[in-house]
């Protein structure tokens, strides 16, 4: 079984450190006025990243100075903000608001350069993520309180290519919900690493996979999955794993399953109060996870697992298969 250990942490325990904390945050001339949903780096370089809030803002941040270069403002209050983590040939950030639209911000021209809204075609209610393909710099994925989950291709002017259906098509079983992804909003979308597939959360407590080049509902089981969440759910996905995993938020903990059997594998347990989002990063093949408790968490994984000895006196470790083949020693080398 795959076992993470909780590495570090940094948080703001100590009064007199959250004190501070917050009196810099109140003082700062760009600090966004509600709760802040999404941050991300640019994917590029680390000299810029973004940050989108409740107070209905997109703000392009300068590293150096950590100052605002840029503002973008909305009429309808911001869930989720990506940008894409491949594209060469455009800039382009997707907003994710209350409204049924999703926009195209250009990072280039400091303009909304497009707005995704097609009569027939488009959600019906707000936009609680989205998501870039790392396969295609064009794909775009939506998740919406309609329980609709949408890809996109922005060069084209009808713009949507698929609507997903938990039924596949068989709408005979269920004519109401045809042509929806979840029995409730859909509050998290991510991409397998490759691209190939598509992961989606709902407040139906259901996780579906799907083939995102015909979006087939790949009807792989992960039980029930418990998502109480009111905004959007930032969950992830492993990198360069022999194994790939997804990671849940649940709670104050996180649910830790294998991506194509649907296997839960084990609850990571940490924090003292709900977890907001998590993240992977491949090169130091850690999850990191935020919290309302004020921490950040490192969970890193376990690499060996105590076995017992036939005497039960002493123990002694096996390698973890998940990781068996990820690390070499060269004292052990001919």
């Amino acid at each position: 079984m795959l076992g993470f250990l909780l590495a570090r942490q940094a948080g703001l325990d100590d009064p007199l450190r959250l004190r501070r904390a917050e009196s810099t945050q109140r003082n700062h001339p760009d600090v966004h006025k509600y709760s802040v949903e999404t941050v991300q780096w640019y994917p590029h370089d680390t000299g810029m990243f973004t940050s989108s809030s409740f107070d209905k803002t997109l703000k392009v941040w300068d590293t150096n100075t950590l100052q605002t270069a840029d503002v973008f403002n909305f009429e309808e209050t911001v869930y989720s903000h990506h940008m894409s983590p491949v594209a060469t040939k455009h800039c382009l950030v997707a907003v994710g608001t209350r409204g049924p639209k999703v926009q195209l911000c250009d990072l280039k021209s400091g303009s909304c350069s497009h707005i995704l809204q097609v009569i027939f075609a488009g959600h019906r209610q707000e936009i609680m993520a989205v998501s870039w393909s790392p396969r295609c710099e064009y794909v775009l994925a939506t998740a919406s309180a309609d329980s609709r989950v949408k890809l996109w291709d922005v060069r084209r002017a009808s713009g949507c290519l698929i609507t997903l259906d938990q039924h596949n098509g068989k709408k005979s079983q269920a004519v109401e919900s045809a042509n929806t992804a979840h029995n409730g909003k859909v509050n998290g979308l991510c991409f397998t690493s490759d691209g190939l597939h598509l992961l989606t959360v709902g407040t139906d407590n259901r996780m579906r996979l799907w083939n995102s080049s015909n979006g087939e509902n790949t009807l792989v089981n992960y039980g029930k999955v418990c998502n109480d969440s009111r905004k959007g759910l930032k969950f992830t996905v492993s990198y360069g794993c022999s194994t790939e995993f997804v990671f849940v938020p649940y709670g104050s903990t996180i649910a830790l399953y294998t991506i194509y059997s649907g296997e839960q594998i084990t609850m990571l347990k940490g924090h003292y109060k709900s977890v907001d989002c998590c993240v992977f990063r491949s090169n130091f093949q850690e999850l990191y996870s935020g919290s309302r408790d004020c921490n950040i968490l490192a969970w890193v994984p376990s690499l060996s697992e105590p076995v017992p000895d036939d005497d039960e006196t002493t123990t002694k470790s096996q390698l973890n298969p998940a990781f068996e083949d990820a690390w070499s020693s060269s004292d052990e080398e001919g």
